[in-house]
């Protein structure tokens, strides 16, 4: 991912309302959902959503295809993990210290400050 990529993914998600769809989106998986379940999961409307999911697209975050009579959305995961790649690229600097609580939360840790328990 370039800096004009980044940049306009960032101003995407720059919205509460598209920040929430695409954290909706990733946990949908790959499979993604149809427009109506994403409104009624948002509680907003389904030219609203519709309005959004545009966005998003046009930002290279999410993606949509027909399956009969519905429009599913999904997340555009390699587009995600390009904009945490950007973010990530040059963190450590030679010196991966600096990078540990950032990789401790990418593995799913929810807390990176947190220290590790033992025991």
């Amino acid at each position: 991912m370039d800096e004009r990529q980044a940049l306009l993914a960032f101003a995407a998600l720059a919205q509460e309302t598209r920040l929430g769809l695409v954290r909706l989106l990733v946990e949908a998986g790959p499979d993604g959902m149809a427009a109506g379940a994403i409104a009624a999961a948002v509680g907003v409307s389904a030219s609203n959503v519709s309005f959004h999911l545009k966005e998003l697209e046009s930002a290279g975050l999410a993606r949509s295809r027909r399956v009969g009579r519905s429009i599913i959305y999904s997340a555009a995961f390699e587009a995600l993990a390009g904009l945490v790649d950007f973010l990530m690229r040059d963190c450590c600097q030679g010196r991966p210290e600096v990078c540990a609580p950032a990789f401790a939360a990418l593995s799913g840790r929810r807390d990176a400050r947190e220290e590790p328990t033992h025991g």
